[in-house]
């Protein structure tokens, strides 16, 4: 993240301060999303490990450091919607520790680019983490190839979804794609999610 975003960070958060624990929010999916997922604060037992093993990586990979809140967010979305399969694209980074971790018996696939995006046949993408903004065409490229496996409990996280015009233009088309049901923008992250029997709906969450 650049130091300018960084110092916009403060400012950004009071703009979005209305955008709370799901205050005006009448979806009972989209309210337990926000309340038992977003802003669930429980120290989970594998937090602490999982740091350990993150400055590990750090250290002796050279893998990016993802935010710790936006590691811990992963894990519990994860731990919520309990897929089958946990899909990375992207850059190395210890986020792919927060996603495996939260449910070890997934099936789980990191690729950085489309030739290391192998999919067999007829599996569904449960849950894909696309964490590479800085290169919005791979991502659009891998949306639409993973938004043809996907089941009404598939979930998306695209990460940076607001940190360049290219980034914002990318998660509106996303966000307005026919198959695409309820959405959150969490301004670092952005949720899509494909349940078609529940209304669209795009909400806004201060995060």
């Amino acid at each position: 993240m650049n130091l300018l975003l960084s110092i916009k960070r403060p400012f950004i958060w009071l703009s979005r301060f209305r955008y709370r624990c799901g205050y005006g929010v009448h979806s009972p999916f989209a309210f337990s999303l926000i309340t038992d997922v977003i802003y669930e604060y429980t120290p989970y037992y594998a937090y602490h490990a999982l740091q350990e093993e993150q400055r590990k990586k750090v250290r002796e990979c050279g893998w990016s450091k993802s935010r710790g809140k936006i590691n811990r967010f992963l894990f519990r979305l994860v731990n919520k919607v309990q897929p089958a399969t946990v899909i990375e694209v992207g850059q190395p980074s210890t986020a792919s520790l927060y996603l495996q971790s939260a449910k070890p018996s997934a099936s789980y696939l990191f690729a950085s680019d489309l030739s290391e995006l192998f999919l067999d046949a007829d599996t569904p993408v449960d849950f894909l983490y696309m964490n590479n903004y800085q290169n919005p065409e791979l991502m659009e490229e891998v949306f639409h190839i993973c938004a043809q496996r996907v089941t009404l409990k598939s979930v998306f996280v695209v990460q940076g979804i607001c940190y360049s015009k290219k980034m914002k233009t990318l998660w509106n088309q996303l966000k307005e794609d026919e198959r695409v049901g309820v959405t959150f923008d969490l301004y670092d992250l952005g949720l899509l999610f494909f349940d078609k029997t529940k209304i669209k709906q795009h909400y806004i969450v201060n995060f």
